[in-house]
């Protein structure tokens, strides 16, 4: 059944609006850390590295909630509204299988685009004349930070299926994106999940910020997923019908 369910929202997203948000938006993110980068390349003297604090500057602090909520709401879009949800919640599928196809369908998304910034991260490098290729470490924190990001995306999918909302989830997306990047610089960074997606992708840092304190950021990434698809799938379990 789970199969059948990511099958459904998979269609759902073919041709949908939500690949141009996928295509275009990382190019801003990209380009604007370039352009930083080669404005200041008396400052910025780490190649790789310091192109790499740019781009994830931007990326990573303003753009990816944001386009992870979208994401999500567009999966829940259909079923808020003109009473589908009733339709939904009247299928032979349990609900459990409901949420995890939307859930899944959303991580595939968001995987793809940490892909896609990864390419736009080796173009824009070479655009700028950096020599050689990134290093496996810049690889590891694009990895880590997909961890931190299915965390933020496991709460956008909750948020939009309880707001029966396209702008609203966008919009808290945008705020905790910069609550985020505040929390960060204190110690309840790590437990704040808009603060995760930053540290795993070593945003505007050069040196690992992370250190010794990686378990932590992998124990708390983990936590937050698994608690809001748990959260995700009892709410929708329990939650009365709503016309």
């Amino acid at each position: 059944m789970l199969f059948s369910c990511i099958k459904g929202e998979n269609l759902k997203l073919k041709r949908s609006f939500i690949w141009i948000a996928f295509f275009l938006l990382p190019l801003i993110p990209a380009f604007m850390g370039m352009n930083n980068y080669l404005n200041n390349r008396g400052i910025l003297t780490n190649d790789w590295y310091s192109l790499w604090t740019q781009e994830t500057l931007f990326y990573s602090n303003f753009f990816f909630a944001p386009m992870a909520a979208i994401y999500c709401a567009y999966l829940w879009r259909v079923e808020n509204f003109n009473h589908n949800r009733n339709s939904l919640m009247t299928m032979p599928v349990s609900v459990t299988c409901i949420f995890m196809g939307k859930l899944l369908s959303a991580f595939f998304v968001v995987i793809l685009t940490q892909l896609w910034v990864g390419v736009l991260f080796l173009i824009t490098g070479k655009m700028a004349g950096l020599p050689g290729l990134p290093s496996l470490l810049i690889l590891s924190w694009l990895m880590r930070g997909l961890l931190g990001a299915l965390a933020v995306t496991a709460l956008q999918c909750v948020l939009s299926m309880c707001l029966r909302s396209f702008a609203l989830p966008v919009g808290i997306a945008a705020l905790g994106s910069i609550t985020g990047l505040i929390a960060m610089n204190t110690k309840a960074g790590y437990f704040y999940p808009y603060s995760l997606m930053i540290f795993g992708m070593n945003a505007n840092k050069s040196d690992d910020i992370l250190g010794n304190t990686l378990t932590l950021f992998l124990g708390s990434s983990i936590f937050y997923t698994i608690l809001f698809t748990v959260i995700g799938i009892l709410i929708l379990k329990k939650r009365d019908v709503k016309a």
